[in-house]
């Protein structure tokens, strides 16, 4: 099975490296975009050591992960949406970059590389500290509220990684027109997130006390 997993997760994870270049690099119409390369660099080696981590530790999880395809008719809008954003977000910075339109000052970027690094970081917590992850919105056979850890700081620390990272990818890439194109995922994950807790509400147990005890989705005294 490992094995099967492990060609099953590299076949993605260069697919996945192929098309973030092609959208960043065709249109800079150049491969002499630095952010570009640190952005890559950035994403997908601690992607691919995590990847690698969970062959080892957690095949079941990464198996879930990379087989993820929602069943919810409005969270398959939402990852659309996200999807389109994601996209739309790396060619503009590209065409930013290449016509120089509003680059960003080079500290800027520095504190955004942190930013994802740190993402990075929050997601390796929340992995190890919930085994039921998974990339669509269901409740799993034998599933249990989680509630320890960064569970009981905020209800989606999964999502609050996520945020923190399309967030500060264009500030790596140093485009400012990519940052507020970005800033429209806030209310896609909103919307995502209160259909997911409507959905746990209703199909597992406790997660109604769950979420009167920890008041915050996201980020502690904001949302």
């Amino acid at each position: 099975m490992k094995g099967k997993l492990l060609i099953q997760a590299i076949t993605k994870f260069l697919a996945g490296v192929v098309l973030v270049g092609a959208l960043i690099f065709l249109p800079a119409g150049s491969l002499s975009y630095a952010n570009g390369w640190l952005l890559m660099a950035i994403l997908f080696i601690p992607m691919f050591i995590a990847g690698l981590v969970l062959i080892v530790k957690n095949p079941t999880l990464l198996l879930k992960r990379l087989n993820a395809k929602e069943q919810e008719g409005e969270q398959r809008q939402v990852v659309a949406l996200s999807g389109l954003l994601f996209v739309a977000s790396f060619v503009v910075a590209g065409l930013n970059w290449r016509y120089a339109w509003y680059p960003l000052p080079e500290w800027c970027v520095w504190v955004a590389v942190g930013l994802v690094l740190a993402s990075y970081g929050l997601y390796a917590e929340v992995l190890r500290e919930n085994t039921y992850l998974s990339r669509t919105i269901e409740v799993q056979e034998g599933q249990k509220v989680i509630d320890k850890g960064l569970y009981g700081i905020v209800r989606h620390p999964m999502y609050s990684a996520t945020v923190l990272l399309f967030l500060s990818m264009p500030l790596v890439l140093g485009s400012l027109p990519s940052f507020v194109l970005m800033l429209l995922y806030i209310p896609l994950i909103a919307k995502r997130i209160r259909n997911e807790e409507a959905v746990l509400s209703q199909g597992l147990e406790g997660y109604k006390e769950y979420s009167e005890r920890v008041r915050y989705r996201l980020f502690p005294y904001i949302w």
